[in-house]
């Protein structure tokens, strides 16, 4: 396992509040070109006292109390799609590749036996082109050559053409063979909500996929194989706001490596006065876009699809008042399933076998490492705004670190449930201790998480569907 204490998580501020080639010598690193996040994450490894023997020496190995030689491992970033859906950039969409690059250098040092860099990203996203357009392709191939096996991969099973008609199509590179199947059956977070009267439903796809993937005491994952089989994974998130979740860094990121989105609830349907988080209340013409969403999804394509798509966004917009939040997908504080999907992959992740049966013990070591040099604010996670935190935090338990990022979004974490019911008593726990326990360590202090988001974070937007339901109270 890692070196470092699960309750406490480190931060770190860059030397500027973007991604700026910067002129520092990485002794350990020969032929690196840092860039401010990269001396930011070398900063918060230091002050976690990782491998501090031979710290400031070219023998410096800061992950080398967690990767073995021979090891498998996971980098899982955040590559959710090649193109952000608002006006603004990439920057504050996915996980900047420099970060990706220092960390993967710092693994290969390890000289694991596989390095895996992977995620899934949305079901439209154009994969080579999100490889292209960030630099990320260009960085990695950077990587120093060695013996470790270095693949990058996208994990999905199924992928979607782009456009309203949008096909899906099958990977060209992957079976079945190359995820396994877990059912948390009655353990599930998902169960407590599960019955006929609101069905599960994810945008974009069939709702009798998701019918046979998650019933009254069935619910299935497909999580991709090298994640599995890994002895370490580090989860390196993009920190952001999320529609659904309320924030995605830490925790929601570990969606991505589930490899078919049929396997993932995102809300269910009907408003919430009839059994549904879909949207809030009651509304015979949002319900009637719902039921011409699903004839759609039935569809594999063509313009019959993209007929139906039009006219739920019809009855949609005639259903939708001024003060309406929350669209069809469940866009809206008041989701309770999301986050319910998003800790069961959590506890996968902890504690998943290759045989696709749960451990008690956890199963390998994860490490959280958070690109929040500059965050998502607004609707995120797939049109955040930028919002230049200038901060790297570094963990060893997704929850303690999610607390501390809602912090520093100005966020109160007991409003947001994917970060609050992370610290419940269910089987397969996430945390072993509650949140009060939690320490943030910036350099040589020791600061609670408030302190730290008052001392470090900023008032982060948060998307319209959640404003005045997750916020910090204003100091006076």
């Amino acid at each position: 396992m890692t070196a470092l204490e699960e309750r406490f998580v480190w931060v770190s501020r860059a030397p500027a509040r973007d991604y700026r080639r910067v002129a520092e010598e990485f002794p350990e690193l020969p032929g690196f070109e840092p860039t401010s996040a990269a001396v930011a994450l070398r900063t918060v490894l230091l002050d976690a006292g990782l491998d501090g023997a031979r710290a400031g020496t070219a023998a410096w190995n800061p992950l080398s109390a967690m990767v073995e030689p021979g090891m498998n491992v996971v980098i899982k970033p955040n590559w959710v799609s090649h193109q952000n859906a608002g006006p603004d950039g990439w920057e504050c969409l996915v996980t900047h590749p420099s970060l990706v690059e220092a960390l993967a250098r710092y693994v290969l040092k390890a000289h694991p036996r596989r390095l895996t860099i992977g995620d899934a990203p949305v079901q439209g996203c154009d994969f080579d082109a999100l490889m292209r357009v960030t630099g990320t392709r260009a960085a990695l191939d950077r990587l120093p050559a060695g013996a470790t096996d270095v693949t990058i991969a996208d994990f999905r099973l199924v992928s979607l053409d782009a456009g309203p008609a949008g096909a899906a199509r099958g990977s060209a590179s992957r079976t079945t063979a190359d995820y396994v199947a877990f059912d948390l059956g009655p353990e599930s977070l998902l169960e407590p909500i599960t019955t006929g009267e609101a069905p599960f439903r994810v945008t974009m796809y069939d709702p009798r996929a998701l019918a046979e993937t998650h019933a009254p005491g069935r619910h299935q994952y497909l999580v991709a194989r090298e994640v599995v089989e890994a002895e370490v994974v580090v989860n390196v998130p993009k920190l952001k706001t999320h529609k659904k979740a309320g924030i995605t860094g830490a925790l929601k990121n570990l969606v991505g490596i589930n490899g078919h989105k049929s396997y993932l609830p995102h809300h269910r349907k009907g408003g919430s006065l009839d059994g549904g988080d879909c949207y809030e209340g009651h509304s015979l013409l949002k319900a009637r876009a719902e039921d011409t969403l699903d004839a759609a999804n039935r569809l594999g394509g063509g313009r019959m699809k993209a007929l139906l798509y039009r006219s739920a966004e019809v009855l949609e917009r005639a259903g939708t008042s001024t003060d309406d939040v929350g669209g069809l997908e469940g866009s809206w504080h008041g989701n309770d399933t999301v986050w319910r999907m998003s800790l069961d992959l959590q506890r996968l992740l902890r504690y998943g076998r290759s045989d696709g049966r749960l451990a008690e013990a956890p199963q390998r070591s994860i490490l959280s490492v958070t690109d929040a040099i500059v965050a998502g604010q607004g609707e995120g996670p797939l049109a955040p705004s930028p919002c230049p935190l200038g901060l790297i935090t570094v963990a060893a338990n997704a929850a303690a670190a999610e607390w501390v990022h809602a912090e520093l979004m100005g966020f109160d974490p007991r409003r947001i449930p994917i970060v609050v019911h992370a610290f419940d008593a269910f089987r397969y726990p996430l945390a072993a201790f509650p949140p009060e326990v939690i320490g943030v360590r910036v350099g040589g202090a020791r600061l609670t998480p408030a302190d730290a988001g008052r001392a470090l974070g900023a008032r982060v937007v948060a998307p319209r569907g959640w404003q005045g339901a997750c916020e910090r109270p204003v100091e006076v």
